[in-house]
């Protein structure tokens, strides 16, 4: 993290909250050629894909049972047993996030219903590359199955060996997946969006991913297919003062830095020395890392900002909006009852992001690129659309009749007015 500001006035601020691939027209064109070739070519163009992009052939787009059962036996007791204590915590908060059918009476002989109803097609993207998304399988996989959506499909990438990682396909079984592709990418998700000879067609997509995915996601949900939110490169954003350790705060940072070269990663500080000691021990970790290249990648575009005022942090918190807020303060709840911008908020000394990422039962799905402004992150409502019905007597119309008219016939639409006026006519 090479890049240190110090209290940087407010018209400096949305320079400072910039993400590193924010507007990338280069990235926006290739994922336009792809999504074109899938939709024209199908089956025919993800293969090639699979050849161009990811250097190898692809003998089938489909898991078998076969590949599942067999990946079954390769997951570790000790992971195996992780994955259902992380999906037992996830499956309780989203089943407690049970929406329920609103049915009232408005007027006399005027009833209104709201009934939510489970999206029937869903398509799950796990992110793969160098580190398998296991833990996005339990994120997306487990509210759809409380959901009850009725078709559920998974698109992740293969390894070089052209095989799906088996913690992702023992994770997929475990939440009832119906099918899994051999999909990565902008084309993973454009197969999902317009369907293939082999890939079902979904109503809508979830999942995070690079900026190819995020890319695709957003332009496809121009008109032809619902996403559940704009989930790009990973970000974490730490408000720290003298009361925190550097070490918690450093491998917090280092958490998300490792994801991949495009994550970003911002570190608040009352002052100077705090900073300091924490960039530090950024260097310390950073170094004894597997995936130290990747994290320095990501510590490169990332920033330290010192604000002597609290409230400037705060306000610069909501304004950057980040996708996990970790607040390691003296009295966090009272900076964090002040947010109101940020995909999941990790509160006190002892609430690392990874928690949130693996196993306390929030779900890890969430908003990025400022988008934690307007997007929640996933939840069971995101498996839910949320549909309308009523039913109206006689009486009941012929109260509302003077107050649908007046207004129809205000608009100019005579014919909404007479739909009253034949029914209610004595």
């Amino acid at each position: 993290m090479t890049s240190i500001f110090t209290n940087p006035s407010r018209d400096a601020w949305e320079a400072l909250c910039e993400r590193p691939s924010a507007r990338n027209q280069e990235v926006r064109e290739r994922v336009e050629a792809i999504l074109e070739k899938v939709r024209t070519r199908g089956d025919e163009a993800l293969m090639e894909l699979a050849r161009e992009i990811e250097g190898r052939p692809l003998k089938s787009l489909e898991v078998t049972g076969a590949e599942i059962r067999e990946a079954g036996e390769k997951v570790s007791p000790a992971v195996k047993k992780a994955i259902g204590q992380a999906f037992d915590h996830i499956r309780a908060f989203h089943e407690a996030q049970q929406p329920r059918e609103i049915c009232l009476e408005t007027a006399p002989g005027v009833k209104c219903i709201q009934r939510p109803v489970p999206i029937e097609n869903v398509g799950l993207y796990i992110p793969g590359g160098s580190a398998p998304l296991f833990s996005t399988v339990l994120m997306l996989a487990v509210p759809a199955l409380i959901a009850g959506s009725p078709h559920r499909i998974l698109c992740t990438p293969a390894g070089k060996d052209g095989k799906v990682s088996p913690e992702v396909l023992y994770a997929a079984s475990l939440c009832q997946v119906g099918r899994i592709f051999k999909l990565g990418g902008a084309q993973a998700v454009a197969a999902m969006a317009y369907g293939t000879r082999t890939v079902p067609r979904v109503d809508k997509i979830f999942g995070p991913g690079n900026q190819y995915v995020t890319t695709a996601k957003q332009l496809l949900s121009a008109g032809t297919v619902a996403i559940d939110m704009p989930a790009g490169p990973s970000e974490v954003m730490v408000i720290a003062d003298e009361t925190t350790s550097p070490a918690f705060a450093a491998a917090d940072l280092l958490s998300q830095a490792e994801h991949g070269p495009d994550s970003q990663v911002m570190l608040l500080c009352k002052n100077l020395s705090v900073c300091e000691a924490i960039l530090k021990e950024v260097d310390r970790q950073a170094a004894l890392l597997p995936r130290s290249a990747v994290a320095l990648q990501a510590l490169d575009k990332s920033r330290a900002i010192i604000f002597a005022k609290r409230q400037d942090c705060i306000d610069f918190a909501n304004c950057y909006a980040p996708e996990h807020l970790i607040i390691a303060t003296l009295d966090p709840w009272s900076i964090a009852d002040q947010i109101t911008a940020a995909g999941s908020i990790f509160v006190g000394p002892y609430t690392p992001e990874s928690a949130g990422d693996y196993a306390s039962g929030t779900n890890h799905t969430l908003p990025t690129s400022g988008w934690a402004r307007s997007f929640s992150g996933v939840n069971l409502d995101s498996f839910y659309r949320k549909m309308t019905l009523q039913e109206i007597s006689r009486e009941g119309l012929e109260g509302l009749r003077d107050t649908i008219v007046d207004m129809a016939r205000a608009e100019g639409l005579q014919a909404h007015a007479n739909a009253v006026i034949l029914r209610t006519h004595a």
